[in-house]
């Protein structure tokens, strides 16, 4: 597996996807195409990274006048950071975000900047987003679908990462396109990573998005981070990690009663995937502590 690679999604007829090299790592993040009667993509990565989907599309035979659809799963902009670029190049397609998230596409200057807050010197690795016009987007709610002909993509909120997040459940396919609902998933050791990045994980509100996809039992997980998987057992073996991950953190936290003395105790400690290299390791867990910190902080936790 190599940056730029295009894939085709096993079991998923006519649904291929990119590792875009997001941070400069490969198998960490998944753009997909769907090569539908109406042509779509599913997220669209870091904006700086938006000419490989272009080029991934022109592999797959969709011309950038051809794509109808940038069906985005939630306005993080490892997500939706390419969506105004794409829009631009691609003046006949329609951008589907859930409604909450819908005015940052729009004009995304607040989430650029909380963007920079979250994500420190991970920063260099983004462009700043472009907007998105108005008249282009189309607004989702939990239970509406997105039409693509011989292919659909049913929308379903998902908030335990965050508030504007939806999974994408595809019938043609029986594939769940999964957003951050299912952790990462990295396919050269073979485990599910957690995702917990401040401000808005909830521990309940995601155990609830695992059982959404759980109850729609679909045959495969096409993961943002990154490719498809069987379903297996993966979103067990998810709920259990995650459930222990912010155990960790409280109990960690009680002990040393210094959140980054905590930080530096799980990005010493933590084992992470070789693939992600050591910056991206460590800035990824640096993040997923500061958010079960900022849950924990919330009323309903304390």
């Amino acid at each position: 597996m190599a940056i730029g690679d295009v894939y085709d999604a096993e079991a998923c007829e006519d649904v291929h996807y990119v590792d875009t090299g997001m941070y400069d790592v490969s198998e960490y993040g998944s753009v997909y195409v769907i090569d539908a009667q109406r042509p779509a993509l599913v997220d669209t990565g870091i904006g700086a990274r938006y000419d490989g989907i272009l080029d991934a599309m022109a592999e797959v035979g969709v011309a950038p006048a051809d794509l109808e659809v940038i069906a985005v799963t939630h306005v993080h902009l490892d997500h939706a950071g390419g969506a105004g670029y794409l829009a631009e190049e691609c003046p006949n397609a329609t951008i589907y975000v859930h409604e909450i998230g819908a005015p940052h596409l729009a004009d995304p200057t607040r989430l650029w900047e909380g963007t920079k807050q979250a994500v420190g010197d991970q920063v260099q690795y983004y462009a700043e987003p472009e907007p998105v016009p108005e008249d282009r987007i189309v607004e989702l709610t939990d239970g509406d679908s997105i039409d693509l002909g011989d292919h659909t993509l049913d929308a379903y909120q998902a908030p335990g990462h965050a508030p504007h997040q939806v999974i994408f459940h595809d019938p043609a396919i029986d594939g769940v396109f999964t957003a951050d609902a299912a952790g990462l998933f990295t396919p050269s050791t073979d485990e599910v990573n957690v995702t917990t990045p401040p401000v808005n994980f909830d521990l309940d509100r995601a155990l609830d998005d695992i059982a959404t996809i759980r109850e729609l039992a679909p045959e495969t997980l096409l993961y943002a981070h990154f490719g498809t998987e069987p379903i297996g057992d993966r979103l067990d073996e998810y709920a259990r990690k995650l459930d222990n991950w912010v155990t960790a953190v409280r109990e960690k936290r009680a002990e040393l009663g210094d959140d980054d003395a905590v930080i530096q105790h799980f990005v010493d400690t933590v084992e992470t995937p070789a693939v992600w290299g050591e910056h991206k390791a460590r800035e990824e867990i640096a993040l997923n502590v500061r958010g079960v910190l900022v849950m924990l902080d919330r009323d309903e936790y304390v």
